[in-house]
């Protein structure tokens, strides 16, 4: 198995079957699809079963109990068979070539840890006329100093040379917070110019959908998790603020 697909999900199912379809349509056919759905009230399970009978690859997991997307995510990490393990919301989209890229870039490169640039798009699946470019190269400091500039969509990291990891249990940020853990094993993220996936901007009901609300989970990541003083943690705080301001890496 070259590549395990991990897909959290929860009462996304309205947007979950373009999600699909998008990972069907990859040009790269070597991979597993792991849905892990957080205990939906919706449809979701329906759609994702639907699925699951017509395509051996994808895989359906049900949570026990609503235990939030780090823990769904934490469960595909366990169960990835894949020497690279990529990430996909449930309401996002890949490009058609994006694995089949990504993967040539990562073993030509011999790169462990890389992310893309991603367009966005509005609930209703609208263009928003602007995409997000990585920088080149992402270290565990400049990750904080410019809050995170890597898309959840966008990241494959080599699970035979990083291995597993657990997503640090905090309702949001947690994408951030994981790549943290990895940066501490990887010297940086490798950041492809390429424009490979689709971000679903400003859902209601979705975990990012408020993001001054995000100000004690940075605190919580920065002070609690990765244990910075008081004082470098609300520095890391301030530079978050002044980077949501400046929409850094945004390109019309």
């Amino acid at each position: 198995m070259l590549v395990s697909i991990i897909m959290p999900t929860y009462n996304c199912g309205s947007f979950i079957g373009k999600s699909i379809e998008s990972v069907l349509k990859q040009t790269l056919k070597d991979w597993e699809l792991l849905i892990v759905d957080d205990c939906s009230t919706d449809n979701t399970e329906a759609v994702v079963r639907e699925y699951a009978i017509q395509h051996k690859q994808i895989h359906y997991i049900r949570l026990t109990c609503n235990s939030g997307v780090a823990n769904a995510r934490t469960e595909g990490i366990r169960k990835a068979r894949g020497q690279y393990v990529a990430f996909l919301d449930s309401d996002d989209i890949w490009l058609p070539q994006k694995l089949e890229k990504q993967i040539k870039f990562m073993q030509d490169n011999k790169i462990s840890f890389s992310c893309t640039g991603y367009e966005c798009m509005n609930e209703l699946g609208e263009s928003l006329h602007y995409a997000f470019i990585p920088p080149k190269e992402i270290t565990y400091e400049k990750c904080i100093l410019l809050s995170n500039p890597i898309g959840n969509l966008t990241v494959i990291y080599n699970q035979n040379i990083l291995g597993k990891f657990e997503v640090p249990s905090i309702r949001k940020r947690n994408d951030f917070a994981l790549w943290l853990q990895i940066l501490k094993k990887t010297d940086k993220c490798y950041g492809m110019q390429d424009i490979l996936g689709v971000y679903r901007m400003g859902r209601r009901g979705s975990i990012s959908y408020n993001k001054l609300s995000q100000l004690r989970y940075h605190w919580k990541l920065y002070h609690d998790i990765e244990k910075h003083s008081m004082v470098r943690s609300a520095l890391e705080i301030l530079c978050w603020i002044l980077v949501k301001g400046t929409k850094f890496g945004l390109k019309k």
